[in-house]
């Protein structure tokens, strides 16, 4: 009896101590959430500046030929997947590796893709996807940034060997709680609807405004911009959406360890009191059987 009331003693111990474990990292991962988000909603504004001045240099700007467009050949197609390198994320990886692979099977050729975290490049890697590059996934917001430049360095470089051109993101967007869908957008090249739409956006205030400079410089700087915003936030929210699928993780887990605590208390009651009762009825015995021989002699 003792034997057993020690092991559930031992069980009910190990159990606090990994509540503790999951009450911690449910602490971490609702922080972490909540810096990138602020991360992504800081972006709005700076990406808003951004929309302005494309606007600006597009409106001068006619539509892309028609005659270059069927003139020109194949796209060579790169593709960005950001995903998770750390556990108790459930399927994080696989939902957006599959939702990759499923869109670029899609595309003329075979695209290459640069992974963002070492599962979903294994992921990926076993689809038979030719893979260009592994990035390490940041761990904070500061760490994003040198991952975007990074990223925009390499499609550069492919770009003057004329290595790409159709670039593509592919990451996990929050959608309510701890739920997340994977998204696609394609950074370049930018399309004509995306150009029309910017070209006519409404200028906020009654000056006119006016590009200082070389159009094509100020162009190209303010395209690059947009395109660190677009990876920086795709980053930022992926990396809300595993923090967000850690904690869902996390709170399963606490229900479970509380559920089993109940139990394993209940029964290291009942075999508590067991004990007791038994304790109890030896005694009582014992009475009955001195009382017994007593009246007899």
């Amino acid at each position: 009896m003792s034997d057993t009331t020690a092991s559930l003693s031992r069980k009910i111990s190990s159990a606090g101590d990994l509540q503790s474990v999951v009450r911690t990292m449910k602490a971490l991962a609702a922080s972490s959430i909540g810096q990138y988000e602020q991360s992504v909603r800081a972006l709005g504004d700076y990406y808003r500046t951004l929309e302005l001045g494309l606007s600006v240099c597009l409106r001068a700007s006619g539509p892309a030929s028609s005659n270059a467009k069927r003139n020109a050949p194949a796209p060579a197609v790169s593709a960005i997947v950001f995903g998770s390198d750390q556990g108790l994320v459930g399927q994080f990886n696989d939902v957006v590796a599959d939702f990759a692979i499923k869109t670029l099977a899609v595309l003329p050729g075979k695209p290459k893709v640069w992974a963002v975290g070492e599962r979903v490049h294994a992921r990926l890697a076993d689809a038979g996807l030719p893979l260009a590059g592994l990035f390490p996934v940041p761990n904070s917001v500061k760490a994003i940034t040198p991952l975007v430049g990074r990223i925009l360095v390499e499609h550069e470089a492919q770009q003057r060997r004329g290595q790409t051109t159709e670039l593509h993101l592919f990451h996990n967007r929050p959608a309510s709680a701890a739920v997340y869908a994977s998204v696609s957008q394609r950074l370049l090249p930018l399309d004509e609807t995306w150009r029309r739409d910017l070209a006519e956006l409404p200028w906020p205030t009654k000056t006119l405004p006016e590009v200082v400079g070389d159009r094509e410089t100020t162009l190209g700087a303010l395209i690059r911009g947009y395109l660190f915003v677009s990876l920086f936030r795709a980053c930022a929210e992926s990396l809300a959406s595993e923090n967000a699928s850690r904690l869902a993780a996390m709170e399963r887990a606490e229900r479970n360890i509380d559920e089993l605590l109940e139990t394993l208390h209940g029964s290291f009651h009942r075999l508590r009191q067991s004990g007791i009762d038994e304790e109890l009825f030896d005694v009582i015995s014992g009475f009955e059987a001195l009382s017994g021989g007593t009246g007899t002699r």
